[in-house]
């Protein structure tokens, strides 16, 4: 399915500052982080430490950015990366990172060092947004120098701790907004023709090709199965039109691409993703889903 018009810009010329202006001008608060997410990340100062890592310059006041660690930090124990809203509209990565740290932080607390951001792109939260005020894709923007503050300001974050990474998890959705509007939007942008995927009907994880540990997205696949729905491939055996490595996983070169997955030298990494607009989903089964996830993981980290 292709879909070349976008309401800004020439068709087949990649968009200008006017351009890019002109999509701001049209983006909109629609909810708030500051009480829908930072009320909830200071809930958890009493059992974890909150450290602000950066603000977004677009509106430091507005826009700090927060990461959530471990009290009990020991060095013999494995360090974990939990990261959400990496894309700011994917609603149930924000709050599955945060109710899993409320509910279970404190459990895998004694077996793993964990440090979780919970919401990396607060303006693209506020806007229900993919990109950040730039129309820049913060999840195509993981390397140095980043073009993405979002991104940036967690690579250089990271950098600063100085640990070794055993694994990263990274919270994502697919939504039906993907092919309505994002992938248009990214076309336009970029002056090329827009093909729209199949969107897949339930949850689903990417790999990284580099280092797909296969058995350990299998694990997390069967510990979602429990909660929700796996997303069966389509008619060409493929999920968003890469083809599928097994059940409900697909790889992609994450380094290579910028994604948030593919930052660090973990050895463990994937990237989750949830579908809100499935005609059986709620908003509290996509934050199950994610909590599964990470707990899957997790547990099968422990027995290795």
């Amino acid at each position: 399915m292709s879909e070349n018009n976008y309401l800004i810009g020439t068709q087949g010329t990649p968009w200008n500052d006017k351009d890019k202006q002109c999509w701001f001008d049209q983006q909109t608060i629609k909810r708030s982080y500051q009480s829908q997410v930072v009320t909830l990340i200071n809930e958890l100062d009493n059992d974890f430490e909150v450290e602000q890592y950066g603000a977004l310059s677009f509106d430091p006041t507005r826009y700090p950015l927060f990461i959530i660690k471990s009290k009990q930090w020991a060095s013999n124990k494995p360090n974990i990366l939990i990261t959400g809203g990496v894309h700011g509209y994917e609603t149930s990565g924000v709050h599955g990172a945060l109710h899993f740290m409320k509910t279970l932080g404190m459990k895998y607390a004694k077996e793993f060092n964990l440090l979780v951001a919970p919401c990396i792109s607060p303006w693209g939260y506020e806007t229900i947004n993919r990109w950040n005020p730039a129309a820049i894709d913060p999840n195509r923007s993981f390397y140095s120098p980043s073009p993405a503050p979002e991104s940036a300001a967690l690579i250089n974050y990271i950098k600063a701790q100085n640990i070794p990474l055993l694994a990263h998890i990274d919270l994502h959705e697919t939504t039906d907004t993907d092919n309505s509007e994002f992938r248009p939007a990214l076309a336009a942008r970029d002056g090329k023709v827009n093909t729209n995927w199949n969107i897949p009907d339930g949850f689903y994880l990417v790999a990284d090709s580099n280092k797909p540990e296969p058995q350990f997205q299998k694990m997390i696949i069967d510990a979602v199965a429990k909660v929700t729905q796996i997303a069966p491939c389509d008619e060409n055996n493929q999920l968003i039109g890469v083809p599928l490595e097994q059940h409900g996983v697909i790889n992609y070169a994450a380094r290579e691409l910028g994604l948030c997955m593919g930052f660090t030298d973990a050895q463990y990494v994937t990237t989750t993703e949830v579908y809100p607009d499935s005609p059986t989903a709620t908003e509290e089964l996509c934050i199950t889903a994610q909590v599964a996830a990470i707990k899957g993981a997790l547990d099968h980290l422990l027995t290795q």
